[in-house]
């Protein structure tokens, strides 16, 4: 949990910068392929520290290190920006939470809960590009200039330190700071959209996308009522206005002459082996209302899904609300009707149905788990619950 901290105010401090607008005095240069700072700088000084974060993250035990994903992954980031393609090192996090991140000595983090709140290579490409947007303007230099100005050397590098993975042991202060500090990103993450938002279109991905994913997330977040504060939504512009900014944007670059893509079929064929286990990984925050209104937007565009169905039932079972075991039990048969649901449908239903007193039923699921899964690592107990169930 500590690395997971930590790379969060690790995404925080990379993905911030102070207000400097597009093109304003003292902006700082975009950088060049193949840059490096000077040894003696204090962007050198950064770099220096964002290398310890990548080693630290190269050993976290979160990374997906799936070689065709990452490949795919690549690709797209290539395709959005081929001149610093060479600089750039990707990183797939598993986490349930959606964001990635740039930091300026090239790491790109891409966490596994925005590719699952992706519907297209479209929505993930926008992304991206926000995030290169950062990259290419140097914002973290400018949020590293402007910490050291806005705040005492300890709270800089207790920042740092975070991000290096020691934790933020700060005192209420320094965090105090730190939130004054973030608050000036506002401007620069507008900036970014706007980067990201060329960058897709440049490269081909439907404009009208872009919002999309925003629209989503924030449904998702209002049925959470902001059971967990995010760093990332208080140092982003508000997401209304972001929604309709895009939105503006979109109408303005899309025309219908041009063969635009989403890149949907590709995204679900280099994704889709992953999501079971993200999914599962979502199951484990427990936050039952925000994991819902993403159900129902997987299940929006898959109403034919086992897979999905399952999850649904397991979502009723472990909040086991009044009602729930009913509804998880016609969820799971639903899965299997349906087709294409995971073997352990049949014995997340036969133990729901054991607890009910349903035993012909509950007997029947077991034998179809064992039917399907007959190396399962539990086929002893299963076979000891059928004699019980006799």
């Amino acid at each position: 949990m500590k690395t997971l901290v930590s790379l969060a105010l690790l995404t925080a401090f990379a993905a911030a910068g102070c207000a400097t607008p597009r093109g304003a005095p003292g902006a700082l240069a975009d950088i060049r392929p193949g840059q490096r700072p000077a040894l003696d700088s204090d962007e050198a000084g950064l770099w220096m520290q964002m290398d310890r974060v990548e080693g630290n993250l190269k050993t976290s035990g979160q990374l997906i290190t799936d070689p065709a994903l990452r490949t795919y992954l690549r690709g797209i980031v290539c395709k959005l920006a081929s001149e610093h393609c060479v600089d750039i090192r990707l990183y797939i996090v598993q986490t349930p939470h959606f964001n990635a991140s740039m930091a300026p000595n090239g790491m790109m983090q891409v966490w596994t809960g925005l590719i699952l709140r992706a519907d297209n290579e479209a929505q993930l490409a926008y992304v991206l590009g926000h995030e290169l947007g950062h990259y290419q303007r140097r914002h973290s230099v400018q949020l590293w200039r402007d910490a050291r100005t806005k705040t005492n050397v300890a709270t800089v590098f207790a920042v740092v330190a975070a991000a290096a993975g020691q934790g933020y042991v700060g005192s209420l202060a320094q965090l105090v700071a730190l939130g004054s500090v973030m608050a000036f990103s506002r401007d620069n993450e507008r900036e970014a959209d706007e980067i990201g938002f060329e960058l897709m279109a440049r490269a081909g991905y439907d404009p009208r996308e872009a919002p999309k994913i925003w629209e989503s997330l924030d449904k998702e977040r209002k049925a959470g009522k902001d059971s967990e504060p995010s760093i990332f939504f208080a140092t982003h512009p508000p997401t209304d206005e972001r929604i309709e900014t895009l939105k503006e944007s979109a109408r303005k670059a899309y025309t219908p002459d041009r063969a635009w893509t989403d890149g949907r079929q590709a995204y679900l064929a280099a994704t889709r082996p992953l999501r079971a286990t993200l999914l599962q990984d979502e199951l484990r925050r427990r936050d039952f209302a925000r994991m819902q209104v993403l159900l129902d937007h997987l299940m929006a565009a898959e109403p034919e899904s086992g897979q999905l169905q399952f999850f649904q039932g397991e979502l009723y079972r472990l909040r086991n609300a009044d009602g729930d075991p009913g509804r998880a039990v016609e969820s799971y048969e639903m899965a299997l009707m349906i087709g294409g649901a995971p073997p352990e449908t049949n014995r997340a239903l036969g133990l729901l149905l054991m607890r009910l007193g349903e035993k012909p039923r509950a007997r029947a699921a077991f034998e179809r788990y064992l039917t399907d899964a007959p190396e399962a690592e539990d086929k002893a107990m299963i076979r000891s619950y059928l004699e019980q169930l006799r």
